[in-house]
């Protein structure tokens, strides 16, 4: 009934909802056309019934796109573990692009869309380092974990993000298929560009002789 104070099931129930609905509208139309009055008109509340959980359509982007961080992040932690941090690594790339061809629309939210304003205080920012440093995380058994060398392991991460990042955006693109390229390079492509970077790690760190 109109005017009835939603108790905790609903308040929950709402809140996600409006995730769900936002989400939809963003795959159907694009993040540009989200609005909680949309969002409102889809689940046939009232229009300022999205306002008690999120108070700004900023606010509901910025959970949408922690979201798919917080899914990122768990589909990294899926890899296989190995105690030999180079296969680690390459099996942390492999995911990488699993998840960017199998997730497009949720890579583009987390690596195309500009953060929303309250990215911070909706935890965006918090699970978007969880993700990244994952990657710290293995890079740091490579070179130990003494401050000394966090510049090194921040760099390395760098390094191999914009790596899976470019190749991933690329492959989304659909542009290869146009580059006249030999038939067996988008397959091969990933495992190269893993070879080459770990190459050029391993030089860049090799002991001067």
């Amino acid at each position: 009934m109109p005017g009835t104070k939603q108790g905790p099931k609903e308040a929950i129930d709402l809140k996600e909802a409006c995730v769900r609905a936002a989400h939809e509208v963003i795959a159907e139309r694009g993040v540009e056309q989200l609005s909680l009055r949309d969002v409102a008109r889809r689940l046939k509340v009232s229009h300022q019934a999205p306002y008690k959980h999120y108070p700004s359509r900023e606010h509901l982007l910025a959970e949408v796109v922690r979201r798919c961080f917080e899914s990122f992040a768990h589909y990294l932690d899926g890899r296989a573990h190995a105690e030999d941090p180079q296969l680690e690594l390459r099996a942390l790339g492999e995911r990488y692009l699993e998840y960017a061809a199998t997730h497009p629309l949720e890579y583009r939210l987390m690596f195309g869309t500009p953060w929303p304003g309250p990215a911070v205080e909706t935890g965006l920012v918090r699970d978007a380092v969880h993700a990244f440093d994952i990657l710290r995380g293995v890079l740091r058994r490579v070179h130990g974990s003494v401050a000394a060398q966090r510049a090194r392991v921040d760099l390395d991460a760098m390094f191999i993000w914009v790596n899976m990042h470019g190749l991933a955006s690329i492959g989304q693109s659909g542009v290869m298929a146009h580059l006249g390229l030999a038939p067996t390079v988008g397959s091969k492509a990933p495992a190269h560009v893993m070879a080459m970077m770990s190459a050029a790690l391993s030089a860049t760190h090799r002991p001067p002789g």
